[in-house]
């Protein structure tokens, strides 16, 4: 048996087909099928991804719109998964915002995309897109069970005096709070730093820090505190996403003639490195960049994860173990090391030949001197994922 994994985008939708073994972590095997279906944006060029385990990289452009090539590449999945000698046995979706109601994983109904669609305002550049995807995988895979793993469902265990607003009752009970987000890649962490590591037991420091980026602090295996709150928007600069921002910026902006939808499109889609640099949303880009715009943005970036890691720190009172994981914080050593350094006074060491060497993976990175271990531990949300529909449907 096999358990698909879909995690969809504005223009794209990530899949990995991953086996049922009982003997694997989470009874949930490494992918043996994954790869990414691209191009479904308006006038963009549907491009079917895959590669099947060490074998090389494929890709085949498919005809028609979007929906058109969403369904091929959704038939072809399961194509594979026959050819390989597996039958699905669900299809596990990773869905932005679970909302006040969902903590955890849920089978998916009628009912279920109802709700999660009234929470499309909460998550707006997200949860459109992870929805659509359900519904026209459900549609190829109807006898299938789907399941809808939460990005917020990790956070659960945050206490009130943390994912409480200071607004009156009749808000707070209306829905507004502290959520937290990228879930899916904090329980991975998590779960790989427990097979790694003593630490794991004790106060971590996650940071998931790629286009979205958040910080998590985590005490005892649960979360306690995180940098997004009601939306995933706050919290640290990311690629296009303003990050912390002062309400009354808000007003003032519509003071000044910005409508709803204007100021979504600013905060969500022309902010973050883009907007500070105004040349791109890619750190690797402001990296190889000479203009001084890009050195800012890159200089905002890394002071606001400072902050917002110390501001974590104080939550935990000290520091066990600090990980990275995400496009930057996988393969961005130069951020790492800044950080470690701006870290030094709380005791955590990174040491720059291990940092720095061209090695990809698991791996520690922190000096022998360190009073923290540092990590950098590639994440795995589609596993994740995959493992909590088996856990749901065992």
């Amino acid at each position: 048996m096999g358990i698909l994994a879909l995690n969809a985008g504005s223009s794209s939708l990530k899949f990995s087909l991953y086996p049922v073994d009982r003997e694997a972590e989470g009874c949930i095997g490494s992918a043996g099928l994954q790869g990414a279906l691209e191009g479904l944006q308006p006038g963009g060029q549907p491009v079917l991804h895959w590669q099947q385990g060490q074998d090389s990289p494929q890709s085949i452009e498919l005809e028609g719109d979007a929906e058109t090539s969403f369904e091929l590449a959704l038939n072809h999945l399961g194509e594979w998964a026959q050819a390989d000698g597996q039958s699905l046995r669900a299809v596990a979706h990773r869905i932005v915002h679970g909302g006040e109601h969902h903590w955890q994983a849920a089978r998916v109904d009628s009912p279920l995309l109802s709700e999660l669609e009234a929470l499309i305002p909460l998550a707006p550049l997200h949860q459109p897109h992870n929805l659509l995807a359900l519904r026209r995988a459900w549609a190829v895979f109807p006898a299938v069970p789907h399941v809808a793993c939460f990005d917020t469902s990790f956070h659960a265990s945050i206490p009130a005096y943390d994912s409480s607003y200071a607004l009156p009752a009749k808000w707070r009970t209306a829905g507004i709070r502290r959520y937290g987000f990228h879930g899916l890649s904090y329980a991975w962490l998590m779960q790989r730093l427990g097979h790694l590591s003593s630490r794991a037991s004790g106060r971590v420091l996650l940071a998931h820090l790629g286009n979205g980026a958040s910080v998590c602090a985590v005490h005892k295996g649960l979360s306690i505190a995180t940098s997004m709150g009601f939306s995933a928007l706050d919290g640290l600069v990311m690629g296009s996403r303003c990050g912390n921002l002062d309400p009354g910026v808000v007003l003032y902006l519509l003071a000044h003639g910005l409508d709803a939808a204007a100021l979504e499109d600013l905060l969500y889609k022309h902010s973050g490195l883009y907007g500070l640099s105004g040349i791109s949303a890619d750190m690797r880009t402001l990296r190889a960049s000479t203009e001084a715009s890009a050195q800012q943005a890159i200089s905002v970036f890394t002071y606001r994860l400072q902050r917002e890691l110390g501001s974590l720190l104080a939550a935990l009172e000290g520091v066990d173990a600090l990980l990275f994981t995400g496009g930057i914080g996988e393969h961005d050593a130069r951020l790492r090391q800044d950080i470690g350094d701006r870290l030094v006074w709380c005791g955590v060491r990174i040491d720059p030949e291990l940092n720095f060497a061209m090695s990809t993976g698991e791996r520690c990175i922190s000096s022998p001197e360190s009073s923290a271990e540092v990590w950098v531990i590639p994440t795995d949300e589609g596993r994740m994922a995959a493992q909590e529909a088996w856990k749901l449907l065992s």
